[in-house]
């Protein structure tokens, strides 16, 4: 029942948009009507307009039969003989006007004045007309601004009507984060506890962490377990294409917080409107006053107002420092990746509803996704599903599940493409090097699969077993990395005496590696232990006015070196390479077990 509503509540908002839509549509085709219309009446009027003094000539020559005048009005229409549409004219001064008409009729001259009394009903078409495109223009600013209306008070969650079933026994891997939002759930419900001892209410919680590790999730969740109501917006619905009107749904909304507390406020997407402020002028000045006003409101909270903020990021450096101070987002939590726990608690959560075979292993899973979110191991369970289905197998066996692992990881298998003779050799001795030189690295991770059937935008891939968890990246770590990353190209000059353009992720990876090392992790022994990283020109000057040639030049030196010892290696195992490229060219696939097999002889 609750999914039925919340169905039908989206669709009656997506039905006011449509209807918005429409209405806009309607009135900007009216608009075109209208002037179209203008321009045609006055392309018409131009064409049937007769000047004054053109008027007094041809009354002169005898050319008028008929002039017919409007009290009150000084346009007279004008039959010319021999002419069958009538003319207009401007009249100056009406009553000179009608004693020269009578003058000329004494003399002679047959024309007929016709004198006609104001009728408003004639007027009202005309006035309406002109008006046509300012009641068009105040309509469509009208809409505008109630489609910007729409959701601006937020999405509430309470206890009566809850739009979330997710708690906190469906968030897993992020136990101490868990606890932090207990406590803040527990000082919501009974905040009398705690103020006892002193303690005063925190004022916000930032959540950051990269996409997919479960910020939102841990909203939903607070949603789920508070007994208080719990209102939801995203950064991105402040942003306004009107200046202001980004400062005034802030203080809307922060108007409903006060009226609903004791409550929870989620803005998801902070960095929306929560970036620095700058002294620009246009979309950022609207920017900067959104944040003012978030700022403000934060401060206005008084003792007695139970409200916390609750935000989530995947960009905390983007942040304005004020944001981050003491008594606004007092608390930070940064929401990792899980552990191996955590992801084998993870799986386990996401595989309640999943069929699985008895022969899958999700400890086994979760030691080969090292690195891997909650958001991406949920995608993984939901492919192995999906392939399962399209396989016609009872249930998920574990090819499912690895054949989902490479398609969210490197992309679709794509067994179809035609690949050339020369291409496919060229693939599989890019692969084959990448395969030899980490098997003789030791820092480097086993080899889980060698393949030249393209994936993705790859043409081919060489894929490594990830059962680790990695908190901390040595130098020769780094180093060997540069070298394996490197192997694929130095494998395509040694056998082909040429290159290609195969090795452009590979070299754009391994750049990134050796910039950091330098520039990030102080790892070069010539400029030392130094952060050069997002350094203003001015700041980078105190180390020197050749700074930055010194910093390229030990880049560079990291990857000629990596690509020198990648070249030996692949000498010095020349063997290696030309059995497991020849296979590759042969089977298209070489597994764990057949490639260990290769350095077993």
């Amino acid at each position: 029942m609750k999914d039925s509503n919340k169905q039908k509540n989206k669709e009656k908002k997506n039905n006011k948009i449509l209807i918005g839509i429409l209405i806009l549509a309607v009135l900007l085709i009216l608009s075109t009507i209208g002037a179209i219309l203008l321009t045609k009446n006055k392309d018409e009027e131009d064409k049937n307009t007769l000047a004054y003094t053109d008027l007094i000539k041809e009354i002169s020559a005898g050319n008028i039969e008929k002039i017919e005048m409007t009290t009150g009005s000084t346009t007279v229409k004008v039959k010319v003989k021999n002419e069958e549409e009538e003319k207009t004219s401007i009249v100056p001064n009406t009553e000179s006007f009608i004693e020269l008409i009578q003058t000329k009729v004494a003399e002679g001259n047959e024309i007929e004045l016709i004198q006609k009394p104001r009728s408003i009903l004639v007027q009202i078409p005309t006035i309406l007309l002109n008006l046509l495109p300012t009641i068009i223009m105040l309509a469509l600013f009208i809409m505008l601004f109630k489609l910007q209306g729409i959701g601006e008070k937020g999405k509430v969650y309470d206890e009566t009507e809850r739009k979330t079933k997710v708690t906190f026994k469906d968030v897993a891997g992020l136990e101490e984060e868990k606890a932090e939002m207990v406590e803040i759930v527990d000082f919501l419900k009974k905040p009398e506890k705690y103020t006892r001892m002193g303690a005063k209410i925190p004022r916000g919680v930032l959540l950051y962490g990269k996409p997919g590790t479960g910020k939102t999730l841990i909203a939903k969740a607070i949603a789920g377990e508070a007994n208080v109501p719990f209102i939801s917006m995203s950064g991105s619905e402040f942003i306004e294409m009107f200046a202001g009107l980004g400062a005034s749904r802030v203080r809307k909304l922060f108007e409903k917080a006060r009226r609903l507390a004791p409550c929870i406020v989620f803005i998801d997407e902070i960095d929306a409107i929560g970036s620095r402020r700058t002294s620009n002028s246009g979309a950022e000045s609207e920017n900067n006053q959104t944040l003012n006003q978030l700022l403000v409101e934060m401060d206005g909270f008084s003792s007695e107002e139970t409200i916390i903020v609750l935000a989530a990021t995947n960009r905390p450096e983007m942040l304005d420092k004020a944001l981050l101070r003491p008594g606004r987002f007092d608390r930070q939590i940064t929401i990792p990746s899980p552990d191996l726990k955590g992801r084998l608690d993870i799986l386990k959560i996401h595989s309640k509803e999943k069929k699985l075979s008895s022969e899958v292993n999700l400890k086994s899973i979760a030691e080969d996704t090292a690195g891997f979110t909650g958001a991406e191991l949920a995608n993984i369970l939901n492919e192995a599903a999906i392939i399962a289905t399209k396989n016609n197998h009872e249930e998920i066996e574990n090819d499912d599940i690895e054949e989902a692992v490479k398609k969210v990881t490197v992309g679709l298998e794509k067994k179809e493409r035609v690949i050339s003779d020369k291409d496919k050799r060229l693939t599989a001795y890019h692969e084959a090097g990448h395969a030899v030189v980490s098997r003789y690295l030791p820092t480097q991770s086993n080899v889980k699969e060698v393949s030249i059937i393209p994936r993705g935008v790859a043409g081919g891939y060489t894929m490594y077993k990830s059962d680790e968890d990695k908190y901390y990246i040595s130098k020769t770590e780094m180093k060997e990395k540069l070298i394996a990353l490197l192997g694929g190209r130095a494998a395509e000059k040694l056998v082909l005496d040429d290159i290609s353009t195969g090795a452009s992720n590979d070299i754009e990876v391994a750049t990134k590696i050796a910039r950091d090392m330098v520039t990030k992790y102080g790892m070069s022994d010539k400029l030392g232990p130094i952060d050069f990283q997002g350094k203003e020109p001015y700041e980078m000057q105190m180390f020197g006015e050749d700074i930055g040639d010194r910093i390229g030049l030990e880049v560079k030196s990291l990857i000629d070196e990596a690509y020198t010892k990648a070249q030996q290696m692949l000498i010095e195992h020349r063997d290696k390479l030309d059995l497991i490229a020849e296979t590759l060219l042969r089977q298209e696939k070489i597994n764990e077990q057949e490639f260990e097999q290769f350095f077993r002889d």
